[in-house]
């Protein structure tokens, strides 16, 4: 088997627009290529419509891509791959209603994922495995919590039952979009250390999608910036954050606020500029609308990915070489 447990080539998903004649398309994600490594959590960072949470539902199936292709534990996988292959990179939504039933016990759907994707597990085991995988979460007693319903857990500890519902399947990858972003402030850093755990003890890899830079910077190995579709800069966490060579990821950075400010110095929320245009969008930077360093070949041509250290990327016609 290779290196990386997850691969994506020039991943591209494009949406028509626009009446039942139109052929207007909709450039949601454009030559989009990334690995993930085993015992490894990527963060996918960006503003809303950047392509995070579509590179997530690519990944899972739910869309088919335009172009490009993904090739998952050194297989190639597509709409009709089997059960077995999509049950081993499973989903943990930003709400955890969307994959787990309101009106059934916590057991049934743990049960349920069981009888699906782990054959191994006889039947007479499955609630013994069920109470093993919530309390690897952090749900304890597990027995209890089986026998509860989704609505008497709190927004933390349904999100845990989402994360113990993806172990159920054995995966090798975890796509996580949005996990904590619904929950209070106080309680997102137990839900990311029961992902950072994931990875240390279970050795399960995580694709983390967030807009969050802290979380990212906490939990993450590595880091993707994108902005309208495509990556703008990629890298070791630390050496993106510490030294952000996009002017989009430098933006991110100045926008973020700074927590060791007194309230009444902290601004309201600086201005990014204009969205970018990304429904059949022309030559050039999608960034250098908004972009401070835009020269002419900005706008006439798409800046190539430039390698900066043996671990750290970014795609501008204003950043060297190394």
């Amino acid at each position: 088997m290779s290196e990386a447990v997850l691969k994506v080539e020039n991943l591209s998903r494009y949406f028509r627009v626009g009446g039942f004649r139109s052929r207007g398309q909709l450039h949601a994600l454009d030559e989009v290529s990334f690995e993930v490594a085993p015992g490894e959590i990527v963060a996918l960072v960006g503003e809303s419509g950047s392509g995070k949470s579509t590179i997530a539902r690519v990944l899972a199936g739910l869309y088919k891509p335009s172009h490009g292709s993904i090739i998952f534990e050194d297989e190639t996988i597509s709409k009709q791959s089997s059960r077995s292959v999509r049950g081993r990179m499973p989903m943990v939504f930003q709400d955890p209603f969307g994959s787990i039933n309101p009106v059934l016990r916590v057991g049934h759907s743990l049960l349920r994922t069981l009888k699906l994707h782990r054959p191994d597990v006889a039947k007479s085991a499955r609630h013994d495995e069920a109470v093993a995988l919530v309390e690897r979460v952090g749900l304890t007693p597990g027995a209890d919590v089986l026998r509860r319903y989704p609505h008497e857990l709190s927004g933390g500890q349904r999100q845990r039952l989402g994360f113990a519902q993806a172990l159920a399947s054995n995966p090798s990858l975890i796509l996580a979009d949005e996990p904590v972003s619904m929950l209070d402030v106080s309680i997102r850093v137990g839900l990311l250390n029961v992902m950072k755990g994931l990875r240390d003890r279970e050795g399960v890899s995580l694709l983390y999608i967030t807009h969050d830079l802290a979380s990212a910077r906490y939990v993450a190995n590595r880091m993707i910036v994108l902005y309208a579709g495509r990556i703008a800069e990629e890298g070791l966490t630390e050496e993106v954050i510490s030294s952000p060579q996009h002017p989009y990821t430098q933006l991110l950075m100045a926008t973020a606020p700074d927590p060791r400010l007194p309230l009444a110095e902290i601004e309201g929320e600086k201005d990014l500029g204009e969205p970018p245009k990304v429904i059949d969008p022309g030559p050039g930077c999608r960034f250098a609308p908004r972009c401070p360093l835009a020269m002419d070949v900005c706008w006439a041509n798409t800046p190539p990915m430039v390698r900066l250290s043996p671990t750290h990327r970014a795609a501008c016609f204003a950043v060297k070489a190394q």
